[in-house]
């Protein structure tokens, strides 16, 4: 059983005819599997999930999920239907797993709902990439998101990624790469195709950084890449060349 066939079994066994579709996002729609991407799955069902649903859900995805079960890392997000159809902002999503919160879920957290600003990334990706895994095609179980909360989204992770620039360099440059690429061209794209458009569109001395941030992505797990000394002191800097690019498309909602 694939990894995929594995996290659809597990929903499904939770979730049962409550699962109105599940479907891949993220690497697995823009342009392929890298060697440290996640599996994206967003699952969109007709209820919330009660305490039992979610620990079954959580306990499974520990299972399957991450370099220790010698599997891809999951990210997986579960949202109510009636959440997001009608179309609001900002969304609430039911549930949420992702390896970076594995300390978290092992010390006794469970995830809850919340706002998810995010969720209108993963909509949009999940529209366009089409990749049903369960149920019908994603446009019959989900309203398009409008561009103007496309824009609120990505600027909305912005502090948080600044914070998380030192220990997560590699996503968190591909990352303003893609918020750049995003507002000014209305598409979400691959990271790495991400990367090409705003290396073209800088100047020469803000490229190094995210140059290596792209090949890491194209060819090295987490566990094999190395950043120099120098390197990393560049990141910081092209980091606020894209963000002073990614304030202006969106009219200062960045800072």
């Amino acid at each position: 059983m694939t990894q995929v066939q594995e996290i659809v079994e597990l929903v499904g066994g939770v979730l049962g005819r409550d699962v109105l579709g599940a479907y891949l996002h993220g690497s697995s729609v823009l342009g392929g599997l890298r060697p440290a991407s996640d599996v994206d799955v967003l699952v969109v069902s007709r209820r919330s999930m009660d305490a039992p649903d979610r620990r079954a859900l959580l306990d499974g995805l520990l299972r399957i999920s991450g370099s220790r079960h010698q599997a891809r890392p999951v990210e997986l997000t579960v949202v109510v239907q009636s959440e997001v159809r009608p179309w609001r902002y900002p969304p609430t999503g039911d549930f949420l797993y992702g390896e970076w919160l594995r300390a978290e879920y092992e010390t006794g957290e469970v995830p809850q709902p919340e706002p998810m600003p995010d969720l209108a990334l993963l909509i949009t990706m999940a529209l366009t990439g089409d990749r049903p895994l369960v149920g019908p095609s994603p446009a019959r179980v989900l309203d398009p998101v409008p561009r103007s909360d496309l824009v609120r989204a990505s600027v909305a992770g912005v502090p948080g990624l600044l914070d998380d620039l030192d220990g997560d360099t590699r996503n968190v440059l591909l990352t303003f790469a893609r918020i750049w690429t995003t507002l000014a061209t209305g598409r979400i794209m691959s990271k790495d195709t991400a990367a090409d458009w705003a290396l073209a569109r800088l100047p020469p001395e803000h490229r190094t950084a995210l140059e290596h941030a792209k090949r890491l992505y194209l060819n090295c797990s987490y566990s094999d890449e190395r950043w120099s000394d120098a390197l990393r002191s560049q990141a910081r800097p092209q980091v606020d060349r894209m963000l002073a690019e990614i304030d202006r498309l969106s009219g200062g909602a960045a800072q």
